[in-house]
C-alpha cells in the first residue's frame, strides 16, 4: 500500500441548520464488521491560514482539437494489407490462449481463424478494400464497411477510418475484432459492432456472449474524434469495448513498448460493455464524449494508469455500476466538469490507492447510490463539485487520510451530505493491502454548502482527524436542529461555541488512537 502523507483534517463557519456527527450512521450501516471510535476526542480552535487555498490550476485543453488529431496523420508511406494466421501473432495472443478462446474464432470463421494485418504505412478503409478479399472485407454500401475478420494495425503502420466513411460495421457473427498495435484515428464516422444474421447492431443480450471490441495496445495511439462508437464489448479480458492498455507482463517485458495513449474527443458511446478502459496507459485525454447507456461503466481507468484528462464528458444511464471510475493506483489525473448522473451506482468513483487526483467542477447527480465516493485512496482533492439528488450519501469516504473538501455543494442527498467512515475489510473479496488495525479517515472540509440531505449534513465515524471551516449547512430536514450524537455529544457545546458564535476553525481530533473490533 502507498505510503500516507499527512493527516486529513475538516472544517465549517457560517453554521446553519442540523450538523450531526456519529459513529457509526445506521442508516448508512454496511454488513461488514465496522471499528469502534476512539475512546475520547478534543475540540480545539484551528488556525485559518494554511486552510484557505487558492482554486486549482487545470489543465490547458485548448490543443485537444480535431485540427490537432488530424496533424498527427502521416500519410508519407503507403501500407499494404494481407491475411495471416491468428495463431503466433504478438498482437492477437490474448485473445486464442486459455479458456477455449480460439475456438470462439474456429466456430465462428468455420475453420482455423484468419486476421486482416495492415503493415508498413498509412491505409484507408479504401485501400484495404482493394487488396482484401470481398468476402472478407468489403463496401456494403456507399460509405459502408463490413468487416468479416479480425483486423490489425500493425507497429509502424497508420489506419485512417475518417469522413468519407459513414460507417465501420465490425461482424458479430464472424468474430471480428479490432488490434491498434500502431496508429488508429476514427474520426467522422461511426464504429459499430454488427449482427449480420439480424442485420442491426450487436447490441447487448448476455455477459458472456461475444460483441466485436476495440483494444490499442503498448506503444500504440489511439485518436476518436466526432464519432459514434456503439454496441461494443463483452465480459472477457481486454474485449471491453474501447481498451487502451499496455500488454500482459510477460509480452510487456519482451516487446518493451511504452505506455499506449490516445485522445478521444467530442464522440458519443453507446451500448457498450465498458464505454472506456485503460490499463497502465499514460497522458489519455477523454474529453467532449457523452457515455450513454453502457452496460457496466462509463469510463473507467485501471491499474496503473497516470495523467489522465477526464474533462467535459456527459455520463448517465450506465446499467451496472458507476459512471466514472478510477481504480488501482490511477494517479495524478483530472476529473473536471464532467456531468454524470442516472447511473447504476455512484456518479464518480476514487479506488484502491488512487491517489494525487483532483476531481473539480463535476455535476454529479441523481445518482443511485452515492454522488461521489473514495474508497482506500488517500491525498486526494475535491473542490467546487455540485453533488445532488444523489440516493445515498452525497460524499463518501471509506478507509482514506488526508482527503481535501473545498467548496463542494451537496443538497438533497438521501443519507448524508458528507459521510467518513472506516471498515474492516479483511473478511471481504477487495484486493487490497490494508490493515484492518491501521484504518483511518481523515478530512479537511472548506467552504460550499450542505444542504437539505435526508439524515444529516455531515456525519464522520472515528476520525483520526476533523477540521471544519467556513462551511454553510442549510434547509435541516430534522425539526432538532443542531443534533451532535455519539462521540461528539459530549463536546456539543464547544463545537457550536466555535464554529457558529465564534465562527472560527475547528479541529477535531482523538485522545487515544487505538480501536478494537466490534462485537
Amino acid at each position: 500500500m502507498k505510503p500516507r502523507i499527512g493527516t486529513g483534517l475538516l472544517y465549517g463557519g457560517m453554521l446553519f441548520g442540523a450538523l450531526q456527527l456519529v459513529a457509526p450512521l445506521s442508516q448508512a450501516a454496511e454488513p461488514a464488521k465496522e471499528l469502534k471510535p476512539v475512546k475520547n476526542y478534543t475540540v480545539t480552535s484551528a488556525p485559518t491560514d494554511q486552510l484557505e487555498l487558492p482554486a486549482p490550476t487545470l489543465p490547458d485543453l485548448s490543443g485537444y482539437t480535431r485540427e490537432a488529431v488530424a496533424a498527427k496523420v502521416d500519410r508519407r508511406q503507403a501500407g499494404h494489407a494481407s491475411l495471416r494466421r491468428m495463431l503466433q501473432q504478438d498482437a492477437l495472443k490474448d485473445f486464442i490462449g486459455g479458456d477455449e478462446r480460439l475456438r470462439e474464432w474456429v466456430t465462428r470463421q468455420r475453420g482455423m481463424p484468419q486476421a486482416i494485418f495492415i503493415e508498413g504505412g498509412y491505409m484507408t478503409l479504401a485501400d484495404l478494400a482493394r487488396q482484401v478479399p470481398k468476402e472478407q472485407f468489403r463496401e456494403t454500401a456507399p460509405g459502408v464497411y463490413l468487416a468479416r475478420l479480425p483486423i490489425v494495425v500493425a507497429q509502424g503502420a497508420t489506419l485512417d477510418v475518417n469522413k468519407n466513411v459513414k460507417e465501420l460495421r465490425l461482424s458479430q457473427d464472424r468474430g471480428t475484432f479490432l488490434v491498434n498495435d500502431g496508429m488508429l484515428f476514427i474520426t467522422g464516422t461511426r464504429l459499430t459492432g454488427w449482427s449480420e444474421s439480424k442485420n442491426t447492431p450487436s447490441t447487448f443480450q448476455k455477459p458472456d456472449e461475444f460483441r466485436p471490441f476495440l483494444v490499442s495496445w503498448g506503444g500504440s495511439e489511439l485518436y476518436i474524434v466526432d464519432s459514434v462508437v456503439a454496441s461494443l464489448g463483452y465480459s472477457n479480458s481486454k474485449s471491453y469495448g474501447i481498451s487502451i492498455t499496455q500488454y500482459t507482463p510477460g509480452m510487456h517485458e519482451r516487446l518493451k513498448r511504452k505506455a499506449p495513449t490516445g485522445w478521444l474527443l467530442n464522440s458519443e458511446f453507446v451500448d457498450t460493455w465498458y464505454g472506456f478502459y485503460c490499463y497502465e496507459a499514460e497522458d489519455v485525454v477523454i474529453k467532449g464524449n457523452t457515455y450513454r447507456d453502457n452496460i457496466v461503466y462509463g469510463i473507467d481507468p485501471h491499474d496503473r494508469s497516470r495523467r489522465l484528462i477526464i474533462a467535459d464528458n456527459t455520463v448517465y444511464g450506465t446499467k451496472k455500476k458507476h459512471g466514472i471510475i478510477l481504480s488501482r493506483e490511477v494517479d495524478d489525473s483530472w476529473i473536471i466538469n464532467n456531468r454524470t448522473y442516472d447511473n447504476k451506482l455512484s456518479g464518480i468513483v476514487i479506488d484502491r490507492n488512487s491517489v494525487n487526483n483532483l476531481v473539480a467542477y463535476n455535476e454529479v447527480s441523481r445518482n443511485h447510490s452515492d454522488g461521489i465516493t473514495l474508497y482506500e485512496s488517500p491525498n486526494n482533492l475535491l473542490w467546487g463539485n455540485q453533488i445532488f439528488n444523489n440516493r445515498r450519501h452525497g460524499i463518501r469516504v471509506r478507509n482514506s487520510v488526508n482527503i481535501r473538501l473545498y467548496e463542494n455543494i451537496a443538497a438533497a442527498n438521501g443519507l448524508t451530505g458528507i459521510y467518513g467512515h472506516i471498515k474492516d475489510l479483511s473478511d471481504t473479496d477487495r484486493d487490497i493491502e490494508l490493515d484492518p488495525f491501521d484504518t483511518e479517515v481523515s478530512m479537511i472540509v472548506v467552504g460550499g454548502k450542505l444542504a437539505a440531505n435526508g439524515s444529516s449534513p455531515l456525519a464522520i465515524d472515528s476520525p483520526l482527524s476533523v477540521e471544519l471551516y467556513r462551511v454553510e449547512m442549510l434547509a435541516p430536514t430534522k425539526s432538532s436542529g443542531i443534533s451532535f450524537a455519539g462521540v461528539l455529544g459530549e463536546k456539543q457545546e464547544q463545537i457550536l461555541d466555535l464554529m457558529v458564535r465564534r465562527k472560527q476553525a475547528v479541529l477535531i481530533d482523538p485522545v487515544e488512537s487505538q480501536v478494537q473490533l466490534q462485537d
